[in-house]
């Protein structure tokens, strides 16, 4: 059953409130990016091969550390059919922090604002760095980490495999950074 909610200027399409496995189908959303445009997942879907669904935070290190491989992964995986999109759970944040941000480190993908979690919760991210890599289907394909801290790279193994048409393998990582609080 879905349930159709509307919070913080975001649109939210639920069918449960646990956690999606690998394949599933990703509950659809679409708010107000912080640069002033109008998001959806499923209209994004529509012009894209795979949405790379990534929680940030300005205030985490561990996410600020990823910076300038996001900026070259964008670059690269943007002309294949690759839509990052940032998704900033701190209810700390403000609009123009998180839009300074990414102007300081060039991140030119939309970014989403989620100051009460909804988002955070509808996906079940946890921490920040998180991804959750959605097919043109909009089946979820892979979630987890960026990268390990042994240079593992997940999220490019990932994308390379999907946009390949191969499996995912791993399609789970166990992502680590700041928590995203939920109180």
């Amino acid at each position: 059953m879905r349930e159709v909610r509307r919070a913080a200027g975001l649109l939210l399409l639920a069918a449960s409130a646990s956690a999606l496995k690998i394949g599933e189908l990703v509950p659809s959303f679409a708010g107000k990016t912080v640069q002033g445009s109008s998001f959806s997942l499923a209209g994004a879907l529509k012009d894209h091969r795979a949405i790379v669904v990534l929680f940030r935070s300005t205030l985490c290190p561990y996410s600020n550390s990823y910076n300038e491989l996001l900026k070259k992964m964008t670059g690269e995986y943007g002309p294949k059919g690759v839509l990052f999109l940032a998704v900033h759970s701190d209810r700390w944040e403000t609009g123009d922090d998180i839009r300074a941000h990414a102007a300081k480190h060039g991140h030119t993908f939309p970014v989403i604002r989620d100051a009460d979690g909804r988002l955070a919760t509808l996906l079940d991210a946890r921490r920040t760095p998180e991804v959750f890599v959605v097919d043109g289907e909009g089946r979820l394909r892979y979630h987890g980490r960026i990268s390990a801290k042994i240079g593992t790279p997940d999220l490019r193994n990932a994308l390379e495999a999907l946009l390949a048409g191969r499996p995912i393998d791993p399609a789970e990582t166990k992502a680590f950074g700041c928590s995203i609080r939920r109180d």
